[in-house]
């Protein structure tokens, strides 16, 4: 089968991989039909996911038909539509049972697939803990509807839910790209009176705006944010920021912008490590939240999607199919032709 497989530090590349088959009787084996590219990949491409394997095929965003289960997998069966956790988690250790499934004590827990074992930009893949790892995909639900719901909607989903946003909360989220959109949907959910969003990209914040998922759009190469943000909210500051863009200098926006006992919320991979200057932020009393996605709500955001409460159509800018995908990735990484999503279709 063709796949997409990370070679070192610097390179991925489609090669030729034998199909995969059951190792455990708790798995399943997906045919993928739809995937994408994560801006995760290329941090594990640029060398910044230490834990990532060489020779791993990537991918860990997409949906498929189930193909083969192990005796073991009660839920899913053959022929079964399917959107695929960014997680594999047993369900069963001190983490998983109070919900914190990025933390996975089995030696596959966590995120593992594209990263430590191999993942879905290919014809087929191997999935730990099927029962718990596959969420079924409604009839009236399409694969590009479902398609980020185990990743960039579970990311976006956990972020709303971590920084206690309150009803008529004013509410910034740093990033509008493929995750930021995604936390700005999430945010809406909880129903603030304001929500801000903030890049440095005009024609993201454009899309933010007419898409309904921010009041306010602050463009940080234009204008003071700093300040804009204390004009909005009489001097006092949001009562919740989320930081979804992982830039060189957005963890320090983020705690600026927040009001004094307010919630910052990093939902971003950095590339490179972040300081906190406890005395200049000495006396805001601010609630930090950090950490990878705890993916464990998926079928709860598969019941929004169905209803329409959460729509990431205005994500996927780009489609293609497996044999290009690696005109994509350079599309993507570089951020050409206005991309913000890639649906790949595996033919």
């Amino acid at each position: 089968m063709k796949a997409v497989v990370y070679k070192h530090t610097g390179t991925v590349a489609l090669e030729e991989r034998p199909l995969p088959g059951l190792l455990d009787s708790r798995d399943a084996v997906i045919k993928v039909t739809l995937t994408t590219i994560c801006s995760s990949d290329i941090h594990i491409k640029h060398g910044a996911v230490p834990r990532a394997v060489p020779g791993t095929i990537l991918g860990h965003e997409f949906v498929g038909i189930v193909d083969q289960v192990g005796n073991d997998v009660k839920r899913f069966k053959p022929g079964d539509r399917v959107a695929v956790n960014v997680e594999t988690f047993c369900g069963e250790c001190f983490f998983c049972k109070r919900g914190y499934v990025n933390n996975c004590t089995d030696e596959h827990g966590g995120w593992a697939l594209g990263c430590r074992i191999d993942g879905g930009q290919a014809e087929y893949v191997r999935v730990p803990f099927a029962d718990n790892g596959l969420t079924h995909i409604p009839d009236d639900v399409t694969d590009e509807d479902a398609l980020f719901t185990g990743d960039i909607l579970s990311t976006g989903y956990w972020g709303a839910s971590l920084a206690e946003i309150k009803p008529a909360d004013t509410v910034a989220v740093i990033g509008a790209g493929p995750t930021g959109l995604c936390t700005l949907m999430c945010a809406g959910l909880y129903g603030p009176a304001r929500v801000i969003a903030i890049d440095v990209s005009d024609e993201r914040l454009e899309l933010a705006k007419k898409q309904g998922l921010a009041d306010i759009i602050l463009n940080p190469l234009k204008q003071d944010v700093v300040q804009e943000v204390l004009r909005l909210t009489e001097g006092r500051g949001a009562d919740a920021v989320l930081e979804a863009a992982g830039g060189k200098d957005t963890f320090q926006t983020a705690w600026k912008i927040a009001r004094p006992n307010a919630v910052v919320c990093v939902v971003a991979m950095y590339e490179e490590a972040q300081v906190i200057p406890l005395p200049d932020m000495y006396g805001k009393n601010l609630v930090f939240k950090t950490g990878g996605v705890d993916a464990s709500c998926c079928g709860e955001i598969m019941e929004l999607i169905r209803a329409g409460r959460l729509d990431t159509s205005c994500l996927i800018t780009h489609r293609t199919t497996l044999e290009h995908i690696m005109e994509a990735y350079d599309i993507f990484e570089n951020k050409k032709d206005h991309v913000i999503k890639y649906a790949v279709n595996i033919e």
